[in-house]
């Protein structure tokens, strides 16, 4: 069986209008689904979804064959904006600390910038400090998103929630100085040829 050649990388395309979606469907469902809990249910499972769909196209590019430089440099964007979204989302909704918040964006986006800047010279791939972070955000987010509170309770909820999230921060900023080492390394390795 073959796939067409362009599908893991409209797969990632489709995932930055996800984001959008997602993000505004949040923002109304409001603070623990003040606003609407079935729009609060929606924005949910339409993120979980979304960060699902970074698993799909992976695995079609590698299993066919087809990985491109389009879909290294694109599909860790697609993800910064899904994953950015829901982080920001629960930040103006209270649900997160805006610094943490903060530490995060700084460093996907630090290194989005990256990417962008030596794109010319080489396609920086995901390590896999990398993506077991963003592995790890997605199950943080899918979690924070859903209301589970309704399960459990509001303080059981915002307890867990906040450990998911100091672990996200930790994942992030570690997979960050991985990433920036790695590059120290290529310059020297490149520089020593």
């Amino acid at each position: 069986m073959s796939i067409p050649r362009q599908l893991p990388n409209a797969i990632t395309v489709v995932r930055i209008p996800l984001a959008i979606v997602f993000f505004v469907l949040l923002l109304i469902g409001g603070h623990l689904g003040e606003g609407s809990l079935p729009l609060r249910w929606t924005a949910a499972i339409l993120f979980i979804v979304a960060i699902s769909t970074d698993w799909v196209d992976g695995y079609l590019a590698r299993r066919y064959d087809i990985v491109s430089d389009f879909g290294k440099l694109w599909d860790p964007i697609a993800d910064k904006l899904l994953t950015g979204a829901a982080f920001v989302g629960l930040a103006i909704l209270g649900e997160m600390a805006w610094w943490m918040v903060v530490v995060i964006l700084v460093r996907e986006w630090g290194i989005t910038i990256h990417r962008f800047v030596v794109v010319r010279q080489h396609v920086v791939a995901a390590a896999w400090m990398g993506k077991l972070k963003t592995a790890f955000q997605g199950v943080a987010l899918g979690w924070a998103l859903l209301p589970f509170w309704l399960l459990i309770g509001e303080p059981a909820f915002a307890v867990i929630t906040l450990i998911l999230m100091w672990i996200v921060v930790v994942l992030t900023v570690a997979s960050g100085v991985d990433y920036v080492l790695a590059q120290i390394r290529g310059a020297r390795a490149d520089a020593g040829e």
